[in-house]
C-alpha cells in the first residue's frame, strides 16, 4: 500500500467521522454498498475516480482534501493571501518603477 492510499484513507475517516456519518450513511449518498466503504476503509478495496467524487459531493469536501488533508482550503489560502497582500504590493512596486508620464496620466 503506498503512501497515497495510505492518506487517502485516512482521510475518508477522518471526514466522515468529522460529519457524524457512518459508513451505511455515506453509502446510501454515494450509492452504493456499505460493504464498498468499509472495504475501502479497511484497505481490501480501491475507490473507481466516480466514486471518488461522490465520495467528496458527500463529505462536501474538495476531492484533493481527500489525498492532502485540507488541500482546497491552503489553495484559498494562497488565493486570499494574492489577492489581499501580494498583488496590492506588487502594483505598488510596478508603479513606482514605471511610473506614468504626465500624458499617460491625463489619458
Amino acid at each position: 500500500m503506498s503512501k497515497f492510499e495510505d492518506d487517502f484513507i485516512e482521510n475518508l475517516i477522518f471526514y466522515r467521522t468529522q460529519k457524524g456519518m457512518s459508513q451505511l450513511e455515506l453509502s446510501g449518498i454515494c450509492d452504493c454498498a456499505k460493504s464498498t466503504i468499509g472495504g475501502i476503509e479497511s484497505k481490501k478495496n480501491y475507490p473507481s475516480f466516480e466514486l471518488i467524487l461522490k465520495i467528496a459531493y458527500a463529505l462536501e469536501i474538495h476531492p484533493a482534501d481527500l489525498f492532502l488533508r485540507n488541500a482546497s482550503q491552503n489553495r484559498e489560502d494562497v488565493r486570499k493571501f494574492f489577492d489581499e497582500e501580494l498583488s496590492p504590493t506588487m502594483k505598488d512596486m510596478i508603479e513606482k518603477r514605471f511610473p506614468l508620464s504626465e500624458r499617460e496620466e491625463q489619458d
